[in-house]
């Protein structure tokens, strides 16, 4: 077992030659097992936000008998939530979707802030002990799945001190999102640093920063942007003046802070069933408006120009700088909580510019257009940059899987990469509800293997598939970076939809012996997954 494990260590991490090399690893999992300081358990979760507390809910409660632990790269819990601490940090998908099935949402704002949404999070880790299975400081740097031992190596990296030890598992479920949170997408700006004032990025903002009675210029449009320009006008310390730079229009919806309907269903009806009712109401809600705005473009765009002007006053104002050249839910629509962004305009204490950045100036931006926007602080929310599963390149028996040539099966499993899933959540959803479809069927895939005496398996494409990109949005963001990610087909189990509806009827009624085939001991990848169907 020595030689075999340092010969994988070898092959998944060449700066490692043995175990030896490893930093010693302390004897404190939950149901571990070690062969020289080695740690094995079934399934290894990576990330502990949103999705990877879901996950790990999942296995303890639909497969008792597994023991698992779950990685996380930072020092606490919370993904996204953690992270980003930017003034009006909050959701901009309803909470009681976004919240978990299993433990309702109990605060009245249907928007909620960041800390009461980290809180959620902490409390469902605590509540089920999840977080006692929860490494922090824990980043995989490497992973190889060994056909002959249908096992995972992982290399793990230990905080600060860039220490790494290795550790190996069955099943390998990657619930890190699909953002890089360690670099942001960020423009280079020309004369940059002539600018006298202070320049941050919302990914990393500095909680020292002081903004009162200060001109703020945020370059962006998107989520992150419309929320920052009325939060930064809030408070005792507020800013004296807020632009929101702008190269094009974002479709922006105003939607209520507080869901009256589900405080009157709370009223009536029982916690838990209240939970269900008010989850299925929103559910129904944001799947109608997204398939209005999918098959009636033009009456969704007559609609939401009709309800900015209604909330400006101003059908000018409205058609330079609120009425994008693309359709809604081309991109992700934005949501403003109770129309904030819209009456901070409306009331001149913002303003909407839609322009270029020529360059930096002493006293702020310059734009192509030859106006000059004073600032004394530049917030650039100019996006984030895509990363598929946390930055872990998948190896099979030491061989990179070229990810951009494989397909996704039923949003979770990867082609060619054996006992293997990601967590993808909606785009036009909440996060959450894809989450935790994929979640249970990863335990069902488990139990199958299970009762199958299955060791290893890995999806098989049809060969007629048409190759989709995974995301179908046409926001930049997604743009620049998807031809790295897995592809999609052009039909069901391989299209990655975005109807919780219909997913919600078939995810878990998947056939998994039609498109599931079991891997054996090989020297290449495409040899190790056997290609005829498993007998029903």
């Amino acid at each position: 077992m020595g030689k075999e494990l340092s010969r994988r260590i070898k092959r998944v991490d060449p700066r490692l030659d043995t175990l030896d090399d490893m930093a010693e690893h302390p004897h404190d999992g939950p149901t571990a097992t070690h062969e020289r300081d080695v740690e094995h358990v079934d399934v290894v979760i990576v990330g502990a936000g949103l999705s990877g507390i879901g996950a790990a809910y999942r296995i303890q409660t639909e497969r008792p008998g597994s023991s698992y632990v779950v990685l996380e790269a930072r020092e606490g819990l919370g993904g996204t939530w953690d992270l980003f601490r930017y003034p009006g940090v909050r959701s901009d998908s309803d909470m009681f979707t976004l919240g978990y099935s299993f433990r309702p949402w109990r605060d009245s704002r249907s928007l909620a802030d960041g800390a009461s949404i980290l809180t959620y999070i902490r409390e469902t880790a605590d509540e089920h002990g999840i977080d006692q299975h929860i490494r922090y400081s824990s980043r995989v740097v490497a992973a190889d799945f060994d056909t002959a031992t249908s096992a995972w190596t992982l290399v793990v990296e230990d905080g600060d001190n860039v220490r790494r030890r290795t550790m190996t598992c069955g099943f390998l479920y990657s619930c890190a999102g699909y953002y890089d949170y360690d670099q942001p997408h960020a423009p280079a700006f020309e004369g940059v640093d002539d600018f006298a004032g202070t320049v941050v990025h919302p990914q990393f903002w500095p909680q020292d920063l002081d903004h009162a009675d200060k001109r703020v210029v945020v370059i962006g449009s998107g989520a992150t942007a419309v929320t920052l320009v009325p939060a930064m006008l809030k408070g005792e310390r507020p800013a004296s003046h807020v632009t929101m730079l702008q190269r094009s229009p974002t479709w922006i919806s105003a939607v209520p802070g507080r869901d009256k309907v589900a405080d009157r269903i709370r009223a009536v009806l029982p916690g838990s069933l209240a939970h269900k009712v008010i989850r299925a109401k929103n559910i129904a809600f944001s799947t109608a408006f997204y398939q209005f705005c999918q098959r009636w473009p033009r009456k969704a765009r007559e609609l939401l120009t009709r309800s900015a002007t209604g909330m400006l006053g101003d059908p000018q104002l409205v058609a330079d700088h609120f009425t994008p050249s693309y359709d809604p839910w081309d991109q992700r629509l934005c949501a403003v909580p109770g129309g904030d962004l819209f009456r901070v305009v409306r009331d001149r204490r913002a303003e909407v510019v839609t322009d270029h950045v020529d360059r930096f100036v002493p006293k702020g931006i310059r734009l192509r257009s030859g106006r000059l926007l004073e600032a004394d602080v530049v917030v650039t929310a100019t996006g984030l940059k895509l990363l598929a599963f946390g930055g872990i390149e998948p190896h099979v028996d030491g061989r990179r899987v070229d990810l951009s040539e494989q397909y996704v099966w039923n949003g979770a499993m990867i082609t060619g990469v054996p006992n293997f899933a990601v967590c993808i959540g909606y785009t036009n959803a909440s996060w959450t509800l894809r989450a935790d479809l994929t979640h249970r069927l990863v335990c069902k895939v488990l139990g199958w293997m299970e009762r199958r005496g299955h060791r290893a398996v890995a999806p098989v494409a049809d060969s007629d598939l048409e190759p989709q990109p995974l995301l179908e949005l046409a926001s930049g963001y997604v743009q620049r970076s998807i031809a790295a990610f897995p592809r999609q087909g052009d039909r069901s189990p391989w299209r990655v939809r975005q109807n919780y509806v219909l997913d919600s009827a078939t995810t878990l009624r998947a056939d998994l012996a039609r498109h599931l085939a079991p891997v054996h001991p090989a020297t290449t990848t495409a040899a190790a997954v056997d290609r005829t169907r498993v007998e029903a």
